[in-house]
């Protein structure tokens, strides 16, 4: 079974809490690409509390120990937007 943004978005929001999540299915971005073939490609814009004073690295990892399940499911590549609500920039 492939994984969708509705997945994704589940799985975020059971496990991170956010204040405000958005899930872009970026594969018409990478069409004809040899790794579109082993899943999606998708950008994850994020806030939540639970990213206050971790570094962007420490914030990815938060992002990627909550979808470890899904990445063999169909997930290939991931973007990640991660910020806390108080913190200014383009995440919804």
């Amino acid at each position: 079974m492939a994984v969708g943004r509705g997945d994704i978005e589940r799985v975020l929001r059971e496990t991170l809490a956010p204040t405000a999540v958005e899930v872009l299915d970026d594969g018409h971005l990478h069409v004809g690409h040899a790794g579109a073939r082993e899943g999606g490609h998708f950008t994850v814009r994020i806030r939540s509390t639970a990213f206050a004073g971790l570094s962007r690295v420490a914030r990815h990892r938060l992002v990627y120990d909550a979808l470890h399940r899904l990445m063999p499911s169909g997930i290939h590549a991931l973007a990640i937007e991660a910020r806390t609500p108080d913190e200014t920039g383009t995440t919804s």
